[in-house]
């Protein structure tokens, strides 16, 4: 189990320098703080379709949508330690490739929850009836779609080799990925093309597992099947990253 104890290792690393960047702890607070409050509010006197209060629906969609920046941005790890060294300190020890991924995803995965869980606690504002067991239940899909969301942020980091260039295509994946996700709408009552769309998009079976769990509206066959999907992305952004990583 070296490569498990080494991939703890580097993912640990990598947690502690996340919880360190205070600035980008406030940047995720404040950002679920704009996005909830200001635009919830703003569109919560003219939408009517999701029925009840809008700031409650939307309040789960905020949680991933953390959860997707944050696990996004974890990829900016490879070309952090690429440009200043210590990637290559990494690649001269005995420690497997695998692990090296291994350990950034996972441990950009934690952080990205711990982002979802810092927006969490703001449900004693937005308005909705949260028992603590549906507040709980929303973790394993905050963990689930923070895996699915890290492994993609690492499959783009592997070809980069500037800040820059993550950073465009960064924001050329990410809202996408948000606005299909149907953490703003309903997804039952768009156009059938948005509605394809929708099922390729991994940040949507995050957004329904997280969303069922809090208004406890999900059957077991729809959970196997959001979890299964992210299990399936998870596996289709890793093992391409485990490949191209393995090529440096």
């Amino acid at each position: 189990m070296t490569w498990f104890s080494d991939s703890l290792v580097i993912a640990w690393r990598d947690i502690l320098k996340g919880l360190r960047e205070r600035s980008r702890l406030l940047g995720a607070v404040v950002r679920a703080i704009i996005w909830l409050f200001v635009l919830g509010s703003g569109l919560r006197p003219v939408v009517q379709s999701v029925g009840g209060d809008y700031l409650a629906f939307l309040f789960p969609g905020i949680i991933i949508m953390n959860v997707l920046f944050s696990g996004v941005m974890s990829g900016t790890s490879i070309i952090w330690d690429r440009e200043f060294g210590f990637l290559k300190e990494i690649l001269v020890a005995p420690v497997s490739r695998t692990s090296i991924i291994l350990g950034k995803t996972l441990g950009g995965t934690l952080l990205a929850t711990f982002h979802g869980c810092m927006v969490l606690c703001l449900f004693p504002f937005v308005g909705g009836n949260f028992s603590a067991l549906q507040l709980l239940g929303a973790l394993p899909g905050m963990f689930l779609t923070a895996f699915a969301v890290t492994a993609l942020g690492m499959l783009i980091a592997t070809r980069m080799r500037s800040f820059d260039g993550f950073g465009t295509i960064n924001n050329f994946v990410v809202m996408p990925l948000f606005f299909l996700s149907g953490a703003m709408y309903p997804v039952d009552r768009v156009p059938s093309w948005i509605g394809t769309l929708t099922r390729l998009d991994p940040v949507h079976y995050g957004v329904d597992l997280v969303r069922g769990a809090m208004f406890s509206h999900l059957t077991l066959t729809q959970t196997a099947f959001d979890v299964g999907a992210l299990a399936g992305f998870s596996a289709l952004f890793l093992i391409p990253a485990v490949l191209l990583f393995g090529g440096e």
